[in-house]
């Protein structure tokens, strides 16, 4: 079992920061198995022992999954000098703990999962594993039979060539097109790029599915939950080693 500072973990429960959680144990608020916490950096097992705050408990959770619709203008990072990120729309005790897995451009819309699993993350992102990502993707102009046999066959661009991806078109005229795209990868503007390869320009992206898990339409631009326990049952279950 891991042992960690006491400060540091009540911190990582939101309950205030480190500095403020020295007062706590100043004022003897704080209890560790019932022993009232002298030393703030003391080493505890947050998995085993029962921390208490005045008396009422506190709950510590190792690992954290989060589905987001993440909004345009948001970046899919930690931190960034320029622009707002994922995990500053998160609560502190979440923020601090988790990353994107993968990226979404900033102006993508979407599904998202945060987590601190590295390994599930590993899993979700490794091109070995070949988790497959469906996308909505709107686009000027009419896409057509030949743009699925392109896709179907694997599409070149300058730096790679694509794995073979699912096309479907949903709505389709000579102004604007709605499709799903299925792709096995997660470049850098892959599915834009795709499109552009063909001399189409998509206006309008969302990820709608990460392997098993789907956006929960419930959720607005912005908006986030928990993981069920079906939801992370059914991720870790294809892609366990």
């Amino acid at each position: 079992m891991k042992r960690e500072r006491l400060d540091k973990v009540i911190a990582n429960m939101g309950v205030g920061t480190r500095k403020e959680v020295k007062q706590l144990v100043k004022q003897q608020l704080i209890t560790v198995d019932e022993v009232v916490a002298t030393d703030p950096g003391m080493h505890i097992i947050p998995d085993t022992q029962v921390i208490k705050l005045d008396g009422h408990v506190l709950s510590f959770k190792r690992w954290i999954y989060v589905m987001m619709n993440k909004p345009p203008g948001v970046i899919s990072a930690t931190e960034d000098s320029r622009h707002e990120t994922v995990v500053e729309l998160l609560p502190t005790e979440w923020a601090v703990k988790v990353h994107p897995v993968g990226r979404l451009d900033i102006d993508t819309e979407g599904l998202l999962l945060l987590t601190n699993d590295g390994q599930l993350s590993h899993n979700l992102t490794s091109p070995k594993k070949k988790v497959d990502k469906e996308y909505f993707a709107r686009v000027d102009g009419r896409v057509t039979e030949e743009h699925i046999a392109g896709f179907a066959k694997g599409v070149e661009l300058e730096d790679f060539t694509t794995l073979p991806a699912k096309l479907e078109i949903l709505s389709a005229d000579e102004h604007q097109s709605e499709t799903k795209v299925t792709i096995m990868e997660g470049k850098f503007h892959q599915v834009k790029r795709m499109f552009a390869a063909f001399g189409l320009n998509v206006t309008y992206l969302k990820r709608l599915r990460m392997g098993t898990l789907v956006l929960d339409e419930s959720l607005a631009p912005g908006e986030y939950r928990e993981l069920t326990e079906t939801e992370l049952e059914n991720l870790r279950g294809p892609n366990k080693d």
